[in-house]
């Protein structure tokens, strides 16, 4: 026989779901960094408009991290200048990051030498971009105790960096390149090109006579027209949506 439900337990469960989610709502908008409400954090810049989400990854360096104005810096990223905290690192920024980038969920940008962003750069989720690496020169010696190589990583402005990417130290990439996800990216990459692999080589690149070769396999996307409004786009997907459910129960 089916137990009877417990009204009132069911109601509570909800009252107490709901309090839940919009307390950690609150604690995710308190919790953010701006220029305006840095908290315990003191950036060497910080542009406006620029916003670290909650909870954050690991920071430090802080005063030698530049960031631009309107980046969005998703939740658990880790920013670091320098190997540890605390140290010293003179009067040059070592991580700069340019206006309107983002980093998405998760990514971690290691800057114990200089790492440069440019500006529009976006990253998917989980992107790794380091400017050291392990040395493995003492084959007796654990590796974790030998000291580190360093190279500075330069990415150009306008580049699309895809999720699970690894930008290795020394690597420098050039304007608009896009980056395939998983790529593991060291040495130099041409402006406007697309990498792909580990370790990443050029798939295609952009031609001023013949444009991108070998040639995308996709149309092109059909620009918005001018003049059309948020509310139109929104009634239109509405439409879609409505006619879409109407075939399927035809």
């Amino acid at each position: 026989m089916p137990r009877s439900r417990n009204t009132f337990s069911s109601w509570r469960r909800r009252a107490v779901q709901r309090a839940v989610h919009v307390g950690w709502e609150w604690v995710q908008r308190t919790g953010a960094v701006t220029a305006e409400h840095p908290g315990r954090f003191r950036f060497g810049a910080m542009g406006t408009g620029t916003r670290l989400a909650f909870p954050l990854g690991t920071v430090f360096g802080e005063p030698w991290i530049h960031l631009g104005s309107h980046c969005i810096i998703g939740e658990q990223v880790t920013l670091t200048a320098g190997l540890m905290p605390d140290l010293d690192l003179g009067a040059e920024p070592i991580l700069r990051i340019g206006d309107g980038v983002v980093l998405g969920r998760g990514s971690h940008v290691i800057a114990d030498t200089s790492v440069t962003i440019g500006s529009d750069c976006y990253f998917g989720p989980y992107v790794y971009v380091t400017s050291t690496n392990h040395s493995y020169d003492d084959p007796h010696e654990p590796i974790g105790r030998q000291w580190p190589r360093m190279d500075p990583v330069s990415i150009g402005p306008g580049c699309w960096i895809g999720t699970g990417a690894v930008i290795l130290p020394g690597a420098r990439i050039g304007r608009n390149v896009v980056v395939a996800a998983g790529a593991v990216v060291r040495g130099e990459v041409p402006d406007r090109s697309v990498v792909a692999g580990a370790p990443a080589k050029v798939v295609r690149r952009w031609d001023p006579v013949e444009g991108w070769q070998p040639p995308i396999r996709t149309p092109a996307p059909v620009p918005i027209p001018d003049g059309v409004t948020p509310e139109q786009l929104l009634a239109l997907a509405e439409w879609e949506a409505e006619t879409e459910g109407a075939g399927e129960t035809a």
